[in-house]
């Protein structure tokens, strides 16, 4: 229905409700992804807000919105490409200090807690190593694991399909674990 121009009051009420509820369900998840893939916060606040505005001018265009959070995540993820053309990438370690994720205190170490922090360290190396995958892997594994979308959500944003998806998240995976192997023997 993207060609339809004309909308009654009843419709643009309908598509300001359905804005709304997009609004309050995925602001926070597409926050949380434009920071992690910029490394920058005001500047993700800036794109976010940027992405619902043009979802609401295409609503205001005459244009319908099946899907919001595939078509916020398509938005939002063209306006961090146009981002990284402007200046080049930086490291997810500007995430976590800007974020003021620290090492943390653990005031009692007990076996749960010494169990949760090795969880923690390994998440956090992870995520280090995430940045050091190729980047059609690094892109998946993102909208996968971090915003929890499907293969299906991920292949309609990045236009590929669910196979390639697919593939791609388990290609990342088994980098990314062969990447963490070494890092495991070490300690």
């Amino acid at each position: 229905m993207a060609g339809r121009t004309k909308q009654t009051d009843s419709s643009v009420a309908s598509h300001e409700e359905r804005y709304l509820k997009a609004f309050d369900e995925y602001s926070d998840a597409l926050f949380r992804h434009a920071c992690l893939r910029l490394s920058d916060r005001e500047r993700a606040i800036d794109l976010v807000h940027d992405t619902f505005t043009k979802a609401w001018t295409y609503i205001r265009a005459g244009h319908e919105i099946e899907a919001y959070r595939s078509f916020l995540y398509k938005v939002l993820n063209n306006l961090i490409i146009d981002e990284y053309r402007k200046r080049k990438e930086a490291s997810l370690d500007a995430i976590l200090d800007e974020e003021g994720v620290s090492e943390g205190k653990f005031a009692e170490l007990t076996e749960d807690s010494t169990e949760a922090l090795a969880a923690t360290i390994d998440g956090r190396k992870a995520l280090d190593l995430v940045s050091e995958l190729p980047p059609v892997y690094r892109e998946v594994i993102i909208f996968r694991f971090v915003d929890g979308l499907g293969p299906r959500e991920i292949s309609e944003l990045i236009e590929e399909s669910e196979n390639v998806i697919s593939v791609r998240l388990y290609r990342g995976l088994r980098l990314l674990r062969e990447k963490l192997e070494p890092t495991k023997n070490k300690n």
